[in-house]
């Protein structure tokens, strides 16, 4: 994580570099990264970069978990309780569809987001998964037990189960409506708005039914 010289910098300071990690890294994937490219960038000196972060891998997480930190504060709203009167299956829909609303107007988190969980080095990768897993297994699990717990899943529904595929689907749902070369049976590239939240919610429909009744339309 970042060192003391890190956080001493100017916040402008701070957000140059970062912008310029996320772009490269979400371009380029950790591997191929350049280190000389981000420093560029940024406008600072390459040896600037060993003074803010440990090493590559360092600043690789950095990079990571201020995705994952930007993105759950924009959704923030769609965590920690369902609202009464609000049926889950409504609840997690809209869930899904403003994570893909995030990410079409934020293609810099889209980026770090395909080039973590896309990352060939099993380390690397397992290292800077680490806050999305966080943010499935604490959230998503918590929602998916109180979805238990009011009768909205079926009483052998297992939460965990959920939300292992919810983590599945999420990273998928984050990068393939925007890029190429993602499509599954279900295409979601290239399609207007309207057709793309229409293929989210089948997806996020069909995941919801293995668990609990989905109402009717």
């Amino acid at each position: 994580m970042p060192t003391p010289t890190w956080e001493r910098l100017a916040p402008a300071r701070r957000e140059r570099v970062t912008v310029a990690a996320m772009e490269e890294f979400g371009r380029h994937g950790y591997s191929a990264g350049s280190l000389n490219t981000v420093a560029r960038e940024a406008g600072v000196a390459k040896g600037s970069l060993f003074q803010y972060f440990d090493d590559k891998l360092d600043l690789f997480q950095y990079v990571a978990e201020t995705a994952a930190q930007r993105v759950r504060d924009a959704l923030a709203s769609w965590l920690g309780v369902i609202p009464d009167g609000t049926s889950y299956h409504a609840f997690f829909c809209g869930a899904v569809l403003a994570w893909v609303d995030y990410f079409a107007d934020h293609p810099l988190e889209r980026g770090v987001i395909a080039a973590t969980h896309l990352e060939i080095d099993p380390q690397v990768r397992a290292a800077v998964n680490a806050p999305a897993r966080r943010l499935y297994e604490a959230e998503v699990t918590s929602l998916a037990r109180q979805a238990l717990r009011r009768g909205d899943f079926r009483t052998d529904a297992r939460p965990e189960v959920f939300a292992s595929l919810v983590s599945m689907l999420l990273p998928h749902l984050a990068v393939a409506p925007f890029e190429s070369g993602f499509d599954s049976p279900v295409p979601l590239y290239g399609l207007s708005r309207d057709e793309r939240r229409a293929r989210v919610l089948e997806l996020a429909s069909g995941l919801y039914a293995g668990f609990g009744a989905v109402p009717e339309a």
